[in-house]
């Protein structure tokens, strides 16, 4: 890998071992221009690594130290995420500086490549579960859309990086999926499933705004294609299958 050391100020130590991985883009105009700003002591940010366009790769902040990366999120019940877990930036303007069409900007198959090797060698040191390979937005979800829904997840997981659902198929469901205004247990349910694989939900019965974000924060992820917090037949379908993968992921005791 063509790595950097680039040290990062924005540090301190973890309280807890490392047994997570959070993906994030940059949301700025260039890898250099993200590196700036996260070793700026008045950014108040960091991460352990930058990937940029080109495949180069910066580490500013060593994985034994707390980068602040994650921010106020939660996953699978846990806090403190930076505590627990390796951030990296990735170099993207997203959804913060789209292309003139409106979409965010492509992330080139080079860098791609050496967010695959960067993340290999990651899970190479440390005990991380697959289940805990994650989006910013996975994490935040009222607060993030990063990586992005045109982030290639599929990829990722062909190269044992996170987990991946496959396709759902639609084509033998009846109904239309959960409606805007649906309350009571079929919204618990579907809380529920979002729980269970690790999304920050309260079962509060209603579709509300906290849940839609939640949706969108899943579908970014799992159903690019339909980006919408409303839950429709693909959403739901895709919902199981994610749910089972999750679960049988977790070892027995």
């Amino acid at each position: 890998m063509d790595m950097e050391d680039a040290p990062s100020p924005n540090f301190n130590d973890r309280k807890f071992p490392v047994d997570m991985l959070v993906l994030h883009y940059t949301g700025m105009a260039t890898a250099e221009a993200a590196v700036e700003r996260l070793r700026d002591t008045q950014a108040q940010v960091s991460s352990h690594y930058v990937v940029g366009e080109t495949g180069k790769i910066w580490r500013l902040v060593p994985e034994a130290l707390r980068a602040w990366h994650a921010g106020v999120s939660s996953w699978q019940g846990d806090e403190d995420l930076n505590s627990r877990s390796i951030g990296i930036e990735i170099a993207n303007g997203g959804w913060d500086m789209p292309l003139s069409d409106g979409t965010p900007p492509p992330y080139p198959d080079v860098q791609i490549d050496a967010v695959i090797a960067l993340c290999q060698s990651i899970l190479a040191r440390h005990a991380i579960p697959q289940a805990r390979i994650v989006a910013h937005s996975d994490i935040a979800p009222a607060r993030k859309d990063d990586p992005g829904e045109h982030f290639p997840w599929a990829r990722l997981a062909t190269q044992g990086i996170g987990l991946w659902p496959g396709s759902a198929d639609t084509s033998n469901l009846m109904g239309k999926g959960v409606d805007a205004d649906a309350s009571g247990a079929a919204v618990e349910r579907l809380q529920d499933a979002f729980a269970a694989i690790g999304y920050g939900v309260r079962r509060t019965g209603k579709l509300d705004a906290q849940t839609m974000d939640v949706v969108r924060a899943f579908q970014r992820r799992f159903v690019q294609d339909r980006v919408s917090g409303l839950v429709d037949l693909k959403t739901a379908a895709t919902l199981e299958r994610v749910r089972a993968l999750y679960a049988s992921s977790v070892p027995s005791s």
